[in-house]
């Protein structure tokens, strides 16, 4: 029914954000992924997925397409509802979500809190062929680097002292706002920001 909702951030939080479009606000559930996205932003533009149930409406946002994708994908595997899907993208961003899936890695992924080894099992093997897909589709980042990079970079900066939840977010934004994919760069951009 909606496509994108975008407008003013009137109301920001880890789990949700209101977007005001032409004096209406829209409550849309967030994962951590696109609360960092928004959360110092004036304006956003939120991918909506719309939910209906006997006893609810709901509206999930994405700060971008492939998240929203992933996010479908999740709620269709049985015995994940929206909540749990965005938990899982709460936890994983996108591309280690797909680095997760395609490398049959279960057990990381019950990690994610209230899932089990069973339920990650059966979103491995039900998206395990449909995560091509989304890789050709032109909105995932091309220069992004890889998990293994990322968690390179994220280990040097935990070695270093820094506390594992500030390095991951800012991690996060420096892989966001450059095209950088060695080691070095990332953990470089990254100590200007901590």
């Amino acid at each position: 029914m909606y496509e994108y909702i975008n407008g003013t951030v009137a109301e920001a939080a880890p789990t949700y954000a209101v977007i005001d479009a032409g004096g209406v606000g829209y409550y849309l559930h967030i994962s951590l992924e696109t609360f960092s996205a928004i959360e110092h932003a004036r304006e956003a533009k939120l991918y909506v997925h719309h939910i209906v149930r006997e006893d609810a409406q709901q509206l999930y946002g994405f700060s971008s397409k492939i998240e929203r994708e992933l996010f479908r994908l999740l709620i269709g595997v049985s015995g994940v509802g929206g909540n749990t899907a965005r938990m899982i993208l709460s936890t994983y961003s996108p591309r280690e979500l797909q680095g997760i899936i395609s490398a049959g890695n279960a057990v990381l992924l019950k990690n994610v809190k209230g899932l089990g080894l069973k339920t990650a099992q059966k979103i491995i093997v039900d998206l395990s062929g449909k995560l091509t897909a989304l890789a050709g589709d032109g909105t995932a980042e091309t220069a992004a680097p890889a998990a293994a990079e990322f968690d390179e970079a994220l280990a040097a900066l935990v070695m270093l002292g820094f506390p594992r939840t500030a390095a991951e977010k800012v991690l996060r934004a420096v892989v966001r706002e450059t095209s950088s994919v060695s080691v070095e760069e990332m953990v470089r951009a990254a100590l200007k920001k901590l």
